[in-house]
């Protein structure tokens, strides 16, 4: 079987999807969860995309809802690789939610999202570097570091003392 190369970048990827009314509650108002599990997709897809191998979830770091997502809006969902270390990598990963109707685009959310790349025996597999070449890029890989030295200063901190 020959391989296609990808369109595009493979390590950024937009889903976008109408939502619908099994995705909201009875006052037309999307779940997060909804939003949270296209935002995990995106992310997803997009480390294996980068990695080439199969990703878990780690961490979802500091999700908040700014406005809103309602039935019939497109939300759109843009994941873009910002960081990799030896076996894990994060995506930054950006929502919004567009009326196709009058145009109007809403910022919802902006997360990240660290995924761990797995070898055919489910173990951590080490990932290919990302390739930092812009200033946007170096800016997003120093605020991915910060993120990253938080997360284990907190883990430090939350672990139990003997």
């Amino acid at each position: 079987m020959n391989k296609v190369p990808s369109a595009g970048k493979t390590d950024e990827l937009t889903l976008a999807q109408v939502m619908l009314p099994e995705d909201a509650n009875p006052r037309g108002n999307v779940h997060g969860g909804t939003l949270m599990k296209l935002a995990d997709t995106a992310g997803g897809v997009c480390a294996t995309r980068h990695t080439r191998k199969r990703v878990v979830t780690v961490v979802m770091d500091s999700m908040t809802f700014e406005q809103p997502a309602y039935v019939g809006d497109l939300v759109v969902v843009h994941a873009q690789v910002t960081w990799t270390g030896r076996t894990s990598i994060e995506t930054e990963v950006n929502i919004r939610a567009e009326n196709a109707l009058t145009g109007e685009v809403r910022q919802i959310s902006t997360a990240y999202f660290v995924y761990v790349a797995l070898d055919e025996h489910g173990r951590p597999s080490p990932v290919q570097p990302l390739k930092v070449t812009t200033a946007e890029q170096r800016r997003k890989w120093a605020a991915a570091e910060d993120r990253r030295t938080r997360r284990m200063q907190h883990r430090l901190e939350a672990a139990p003392t003997a």
